[in-house]
């Protein structure tokens, strides 16, 4: 799924090219419309983006946000495999292609989707979609104040917390075990149970690999390209995901493979030690 990264590239290459472009059609294949439109009826979706224009792309956690010139928000979410890339309109159709706007100027944004999980909506207000998401580490109010607030007391392995984008929005799988791996904290570890030096290693790795991630446009070990169908390169630079059975670059130990709160997940046995258990003595 296409995490922070990602979705921020697509936006910063999408946003010059689209920005006060009018939306001249709108065409969705019948099979995708009841997942990607939520049941909203094709001539109803056509009704609200027909003749609007763009005036700018914005993002919030993995979710797009193309502002409408009538004050509404059309907001995308990728889901799995969902693309969106910028086409000159005689260009043949994209692999998996489910959905095109057509522009003005002779482009289409044109909509992939090989597993048909991504959705669109238009809605009056972005909040009703993105507003309890909570902040995004690349943030000012990613404060390590308000981390250590989201782990305290969780008892709930310290990755499963880090993907619940209620606490802490844009991290995904990704990006979880690469921040896990540079802050040398076993992804199974309680939440709580993160000593305050090791909470402050996470804050600052969690921050540090969306960044990377950004700078490198993304990772593309499937189905990921940037907002005009190239391929990113942070899965060049990856540590640990997907590299199971591998030697670790630190160490040399062999990268494990195992699932934490239901996703896989991948970590340095010796870089990512077990916690040593605090020994207590009787009657001290």
């Amino acid at each position: 799924m296409p995490e922070l990264p990602e979705v921020e590239t697509i936006r910063r290459d999408l946003d010059p090219l689209v920005a006060g472009r009018r939306i001249t059609a709108v065409d969705v294949d019948p099979g995708t419309l009841g997942l990607l439109a939520g049941g909203v009826p094709l001539e109803a979706l056509q009704a609200v983006l027909v003749g609007r224009t763009v005036t700018g792309v914005g993002r919030r956690g993995k979710y797009l946000l193309f502002g409408l010139d009538d004050g509404r928000t059309f907001v995308a979410h990728l889901r799995m495999t969902g693309r969106i890339v910028w086409r000159d309109s005689a260009a043949p159709p994209e692999p998996y292609e489910r959905a095109r706007l057509t522009l003005d100027d002779g482009h289409d944004l044109r909509w992939s989707d090989l597993r048909k999980f991504g959705t669109w909506r238009v809605v009056d207000d972005p909040a009703d979609v993105v507003g309890k998401l909570g902040p995004e580490p690349i943030e000012d109010a990613f404060t390590l104040k308000a981390f250590r607030e989201a782990l305290a007391g969780r008892t709930a392995p310290v990755k499963t917390v880090l993907l619940d984008q209620r606490r802490m929005s844009g991290l995904g799988n990704i990006y979880v075990d690469e921040a896990l791996f540079e802050a040398r904290i076993r992804p199974d570890t309680a939440a709580g149970a993160l000593s305050p030096a090791a909470t402050r290693r996470l804050w600052a790795a969690a921050r540090a690999v969306l960044e990377r991630g950004i700078e490198n446009r993304g990772a593309s070990f499937k189905d990921y390209v940037d907002g005009q169908g190239q391929p990113g390169q942070q899965h060049m630079h990856v540590q640990v995901f997907r590299r199971d059975g591998k030697p670790c670059y630190a160490c040399g130990s062999i990268i494990l493979r195992a699932v934490v709160g239901g996703r896989g997940t991948h970590f340095c046995p010796h870089c990512q030690p077990r916690p040593r258990r605090r020994s207590s003595s009787r009657g001290a």
